[in-house]
């Protein structure tokens, strides 16, 4: 398969080079030139054989291709369980089931276990320069960790994730370092992006990237969805309808594309914290991104949602179109609260803020009509609740267990050094 640039000014790659290079040397986002064939699909016994599946047509003519089974086994090597809720019809998609509890360790594990297979022109390593509003930075530092050649800068904004969120992103060292930036998330999207787009940078110091714009990170994501919706289709003959909490909109682009691959998904629902910019543009108003809003969603912090692009390809630049696929709902932090809350009070369930979001908008959704009686709907359920104990250990009154993993990373003392938030202190850094 070849890969081309969402802004159409780079010439055409294959997959290896596009996961290589993280951005298109225009600015763009790599995307395929045409969505591959897909044969039949079946869900796998297992998560790693899904993944596996969908993945092959991705791959078929790239020198990662003989590898991607042994890729998809290290990477999918945890459950993504698909959950009944105590409301008729309604699951969670569980993805917070791996080292970091939280959906970005499988996209960060495929990429790592990619990056770490091909080959590089001389004995520099590779700096995977990677902006997180909390999960994200934790996943690729724990997936990276200990690989020959390859490491990790991690920009997080200081003050805006929290105290478990920040103790895993500076708590590994060796081949990777963590810079607390005076901040926003989208102020180290943004150093993050410039350095990528650095051609002399890039001379002296070799750079890829481990955000939602890395196709190595992006098509992964597919699978978790396609196993779910699949086997779920199996079961019951039903399409599976999603609510996806999304800040940078890369998690939701994936399920768009399992869709878009035959995977009997039916609707898709954006839920977004208070950072608004994608339910006003779906609710007819022009693409505005701003300044990211803090939330006790932090993860998905984000007033200019990288993915957009991705999206606004997928559906050829019809903006019509586009606001006829998608349903965005925005939750502030009161109803974050009180969703949490009323869900343990009620059903005895826990979640984070970012699944809060996701099922407060399934609620108004229900209420409304809009996902109607009868109808399967599950939320994606992003992070473990105890990354979180801070918000959710208040609302339901009691501790939170802390899985065995994160307990042993949080045991681990952490480092992380502040940075301006500007591109030449970034710039000056890594050439350090």
């Amino acid at each position: 398969m070849r890969f081309v640039s969402t802004r159409g000014q780079a010439p055409a790659v294959g997959l290896s080079a596009a996961i290589a290079a993280g951005l298109a040397p225009d600015g763009g986002l790599y995307v395929p030139q045409t969505l591959p064939e897909m044969p039949s699909l079946q869900a796998g016994r297992e998560l790693a054989q899904t993944a596996q599946a969908l993945l092959a047509p991705w791959f078929a003519g790239d020198p990662l291709a003989a590898a991607l089974p042994a890729i998809c086994d290290a990477a999918f090597d945890f459950p993504a369980p698909l959950q009944a809720l105590a409301t008729p019809h309604d699951w969670l998609l569980e993805l917070f089931h791996g080292p970091t509890a939280a959906f970005k360790d499988f996209g960060a594990r495929f990429l790592a276990q990619c990056l770490a297979r091909l080959p590089r022109p001389d004995d520099r390593p590779l700096t995977i320069v990677v902006a997180t509003s909390g999960d994200t930075g934790a996943a690729v530092a724990a997936a990276f960790h200990g690989l020959p050649g390859l490491r990790v800068v991690v920009l997080y904004p200081d003050g805006r994730v929290s105290p478990r969120q920040a103790h895993q992103l500076g708590c590994l060292g060796g081949n990777i370092q963590a810079f607390k930036v005076a901040g926003s998330f989208d102020d180290c999207q943004a150093m993050a992006k410039q350095a990528l787009a650095d051609t002399a940078l890039q001379a002296q110091c070799p750079l890829s990237s481990a955000n939602s714009i890395s196709l190595g990170r992006l098509l992964p994501q597919m699978a978790y969805y396609a196993h779910a919706a699949l086997s779920h289709h199996a079961a019951t003959g039903r399409p599976l309808n999603l609510v996806v909490p999304t800040g940078n909109l890369g998690n939701a682009m994936a399920a768009v594309l399992a869709r878009g691959l035959g995977v009997p998904l039916a609707q898709i629902v954006l839920a977004t914290n208070a950072n608004h910019v994608l339910p006003d543009f779906f609710a007819g108003g022009d693409y505005h991104p701003g300044p990211g809003v803090a939330t006790l969603a932090n993860a998905m912090d984000v007033g200019a949602p990288s993915n957009f692009e991705r999206l606004q390809w997928f559906y050829h630049g019809d903006a019509a179109a586009l606001r006829a696929g998608f349903v965005a709902r925005s939750v502030d932090d009161a109803q974050i609260r009180a969703l949490i809350s009323q869900r343990h009070q009620q059903y005895g369930e826990v979640v984070c803020p970012h699944t809060a979001c996701g099922l407060a908008v399934l609620q108004q959704l229900r209420s409304e009509g809009v996902a109607a009686p009868g109808q399967d709907w599950a939320v994606a359920a992003t992070a473990h609740p105890a990354k979180f104990e801070g918000v959710v250990e208040p609302l339901i009154g009691q501790a939170l267990a802390v899985p065995p993993a994160l307990a042993a990373l949080l045991q681990r003392p952490a480092h992380a050094e502040p940075l301006a938030a500007s591109y030449p202190a970034l710039r000056a850094r890594l050439l350090a």
